[in-house]
């Protein structure tokens, strides 16, 4: 999946059922993940390419094709990417995983006063409901791992309004994901790292997108903590502006859905793995199932496969069973998941 689809991606969350309309006579292939499994572990299976992909002209180029992704088998482990072909960086990968599980519910990551969703209300209300649980996530400070005494605070730009992509803006945006397809991966950082900056633009998806360039290294040094600064602050940017979209009463959300969405489900990769961040497989927990419910296919299966692992708390094959159809509803099925439609694993 290339940056372009990251978009796509964003943008899903503006439309009912969580999906784009799609042109008459148009139609839109499920999108299917192989995995290869067994008592202990598994493996994501990509099938070869037959020339059909865009070329790049450089392989560090290559990363941005799944800088989303982070599926207990073919997330990424340690400072820099590593490809998913890799048979020892998953099983690494899937050991990392297992290592970090947890059955506490407390969580320094957390705000205290996090409410619970009413399922009773109906379907526009329970979306408003995640929705200020999302911007509520997004205002409360992370315990980042300073890197020196001069880090910046996570949270520094929360006051201010965030700004989306304006004419302009989107120009230089797409003008950055082309050169970073081309392979330039240092210039097009630099694009987005000044599209990003607090003090100029202040952009939130340019900070979410500046944010994995820092945590993989894409064209400078991989820093996780200033990584997490940015996505904290997309995030951060983003939550003012649905604020005051759900204070005016718009249930399903402003215009900065989209960048919240992404900012929130980045973070819950953060705090799964510990980039930047202690690890905190609870608070892990509340963002994946936060950004599922407002919409992210690759957070259902995150939150399900939190609840079918007790990955951040127990264990509950029926709500691992709801997520898991939720994402396949959504086009990112996984084979070998026919469980999941077994007449007992029904929402009670």
């Amino acid at each position: 999946m290339t940056l372009k689809d990251l978009l796509k991606k964003k943008d899903k969350s503006r439309y009912d059922g969580h999906a784009q309309p799609v042109s008459p006579g148009l139609i839109v292939p499920p999108e299917f993940k192989f995995i290869r499994s067994d008592t202990h572990t598994q493996e994501a299976i990509l099938p070869p390419s037959f020339g059909d992909s865009p070329t790049t002209s450089a392989p560090e180029a290559k990363p941005f094709g799944r800088l989303h992704r982070s599926s207990n088998a073919s997330n990424i482990a340690g400072n820099e990417w590593s490809p998913p072909r890799e048979k020892g960086s998953i099983s690494h990968r899937l050991h990392l995983g297992r290592r970090s599980r947890s059955g506490s519910t407390s969580s320094i990551n957390l705000p205290t006063n996090l409410p619970a969703v009413e399922e009773n209300g109906d379907a526009q209300e329970r979306e408003a409901q995640w929705e200020k649980r999302a911007t509520l996530l997004a205002q409360e400070p992370m315990n980042i791992r300073p890197s020196s005494p001069r880090s910046p605070s996570p949270r520094s730009r929360s006051s201010s309004m965030g700004r989306l992509s304006g004419p302009e803006d989107d120009v230089n945006i797409q003008e950055a994901i082309k050169l970073h397809e081309a392979g330039e991966l240092t210039k097009s950082t630099m694009m987005f790292g000044r599209l990003a900056d607090p003090n100029g633009q202040n952009n939130a998806l340019s900070q979410v997108l500046y944010g994995l360039a820092l945590r993989h290294g894409w064209g400078c040094k991989p820093n996780h903590e200033l990584a997490i600064t940015y996505l904290s602050a997309a995030a951060a940017n983003s939550a003012s502006i649905e604020a005051e979209a759900l204070r005016a009463g718009i249930k399903k959300g402003g215009a900065a859905k989209g960048e919240l969405v992404l900012a929130i489900f980045e973070l819950a990769n953060c705090l799964r793995h510990g980039w930047g961040v202690s690890k905190d497989p609870v608070a892990a927990r509340q963002y994946y199932e936060t950004a599922a419910n407002l919409g992210d296919a690759d957070a259902m299966n995150e939150a399900a496969w939190c609840y079918l692992e007790g990955f951040g708390g127990k264990k509950n094959k029926y709500i691992a069973a709801k997520y898991y159809r939720l994402a396949e509803e959504n086009g990112n099925k996984t084979l070998g998941n026919t469980w999941i439609w077994k007449e007992k694993y029904n929402s009670k």
